[in-house]
């Protein structure tokens, strides 16, 4: 169990209907996404996020993931980029130690 506090934030008018809790998971969700902004300038690691929320790194990942919000920064065309460097690299290696 999360240790709380209450605090007083101010927001639009009409906003505060929202966030009325309604349940655990919607609550995870509202706090995960009250602490993104913190990760994405990387001020805190999905780990300490994590560990603020209570729940485990994967779980927090999978939990953005959802939300469409990518746990790797990096587009499919430079992650092929960087396989196809390592895999260079990797024959480099193999034919330098045979």
């Amino acid at each position: 169990m999360v240790t709380t506090e209450t605090i007083t934030i101010e927001v639009p008018v009409g906003m505060s209907k929202y966030l009325e809790v309604i349940d655990p998971k919607s609550e995870l969700t509202r706090n995960a996404l009250l602490l993104y902004p913190y990760i994405l300038n990387q001020t805190i690691s999905h780990g300490r996020a994590a560990e603020i929320l209570g729940i485990r790194k994967s779980e927090l990942i999978a939990l953005y993931d959802k939300l469409g919000y990518s746990y790797f920064d990096i587009i499919q065309d430079d992650l092929d980029d960087e396989l196809n460097s390592f895999r260079e690299l990797k024959k480099k290696d193999y034919n330098f130690n045979t």
